[in-house]
């Protein structure tokens, strides 16, 4: 046995005929989200190229505390008085200390420039985006 369909007889153009909906402008819309992918593309480049860069830094400054470190054993292995050698290694260990909080806050630097560079970039574009949504919706014809 088959149902019969229940809105077979109904008539959705009667009920909705007075229900408007504004005409969507097409274009309007793929050229805002054109806009909104370059936008994202040039940010993730962007930061691409600072994570690029960051991790080329991170690389130098291992390169230079192997050499530094080398450099310190070598010294700490010369020939002299132990009391020297003492006074030596915690200065070479305040150094190194030093040194490191730098590069730390070098590469924290660098991070948070991108990342507000990245934000500002994509905040914009959102701002944009809002007024340009608004141009969406053409009036509704009478």
């Amino acid at each position: 046995m088959t149902a019969a369909n229940p809105f077979a007889g109904f008539d959705f153009s009667k009920y909705m005929g007075d229900f408007k909906l504004p005409a969507f402008d097409v274009e309007k819309a793929i050229a805002v989200q054109t806009k909104n992918v370059e936008t994202l593309t040039n940010a993730n480049k962007l930061a691409a190229e600072s994570v690029q860069a960051i991790f080329q830094r991170q690389t130098a400054i291992a390169r230079e505390s192997a050499e530094e470190m080398t450099a310190a054993f070598q010294e700490m292995m010369a020939a002299g008085e132990p009391k020297d050698k003492l006074a030596r290694q915690s200065e070479l260990a305040r150094e190194g200390f030093e040194r490191g909080v730098a590069n730390f806050k070098e590469l924290a630097a660098a991070a948070t420039k991108t990342n507000q560079q990245v934000f500002d970039i994509l905040n914009k574009r959102f701002v944009e985006s809002l007024s340009e949504v608004q141009g969406f919706a053409k009036p509704a014809k009478k």
